[in-house]
């Protein structure tokens, strides 16, 4: 096959990804954002979605969007592909919207292309390559530290406030999570690589999957606290910035420099940060969080009834 060929497929395979994380997120919200108030940051959240179809199939679409990416990645790069991703805003958000009868007006469009603009122009204008993920634990603790001081200051800050910021900031908190699960799957990849036996005699894997499984948990507490045009933007935004961060201190990776890149970077930032703040002040998605409670309280209701 030729290279451009590759590409095609390579692209092709990266936006059938991100239609599969579209439908990952739209599901998920769904089943999370109908439960009650009480639920929000408690196991019971976790134990009722588990036991939700809707929810199951959203894990179902995230395992496919898994197996796209890895094929996208297998033929193109990583330059290619993450770009190609964030096409799930275009898709998730109007489509998530409109499933509460609101309509999405032009301030929402040109706040999601904002986001979506913002993430191309940054992650092409940084370019990470190269690097080593295998490092001794003295230097993971300092990612491990930053991690952890970052999602919990965001949970805490969660907690204080209210509306689409809450679930911004949840959001924040497990995406920040989850660019940590991305750098622990590097390592036990490369470890794999090595030698499988002794893989299972390190601490990575077993980190990552603690990791993964606080990332969900905070993930999923933020498709609970409000609308998905308030979650996915910001965990779209951290996970790339984490991950390269990480591969940058950590694993010594490369990413382009001078002044255009720095233009190109700071010019991407710009636009997603305006991007996130234009959706989570929205009237519309306000509205959209307002509908949401309605539907909690019926939940709420509705099981109280069975209950009694």
């Amino acid at each position: 096959m030729s290279q451009n060929l590759q590409l095609v497929f390579s692209g092709l395979a990266a936006l059938v990804a991100g239609a599969c994380l579209a439908a990952t997120g739209l599901l998920q919200q769904r089943a999370a954002s109908s439960r009650p108030k009480d639920e929000q940051l408690s196991l019971k959240l976790i134990v009722a979605l588990a036991q939700n179809k809707v929810w199951l199939a959203g894990i179902g679409m995230a395992f496919l969007s898994y197996a796209f990416q890895a094929v996208a990645l297998s033929l193109g790069p990583l330059a290619l592909v993450q770009p190609l991703l964030v096409a799930e805003l275009i898709f998730a958000i109007p489509i998530s919207v409109r499933w509460r009868g609101v309509r999405i007006g032009a301030r929402e469009w040109a706040a999601v292309a904002a986001v979506v603009a913002g993430l191309v122009i940054g992650i092409v204008s940084a370019y990470p390559r190269g690097g080593d993920p295998l490092q001794p634990i003295s230097l993971w603790a300092y990612a491990l530290g930053g991690v952890f001081l970052i999602a919990s200051v965001s949970l805490v800050l969660g907690r204080m406030t209210g509306g689409p910021p809450r679930a911004s900031l949840f959001a924040l908190s497990g995406a920040t999570v989850l660019g940590l699960q991305s750098a622990l799957f590097a390592a036990t990849i490369a470890l794999l690589r090595q030698d499988i036996g002794h893989t299972f005699t390190t601490w990575q894997p077993y980190t990552l999957i603690v990791v993964s499984l606080t990332g969900m948990y905070l993930v999923e507490n933020a498709y609970h606290a409000g609308p998905l045009a308030a979650s996915m933007p910001v965990m779209d935004a951290t996970l790339p910035l984490v991950s390269i961060a990480i591969g940058v201190t950590l694993f010594g990776e490369q990413v382009r420099t001078g002044i255009l890149a720095f233009a190109g970077t700071s010019v991407g930032l710009i636009l997603l940060i305006g991007g996130i703040v234009m959706l989570d002040t929205s009237s519309v998605i306000r509205r959209q969080q307002q509908i949401e409670h309605q539907d909690k309280d019926r939940t709420e209701e509705n099981e109280r009834d069975t209950h009694s």
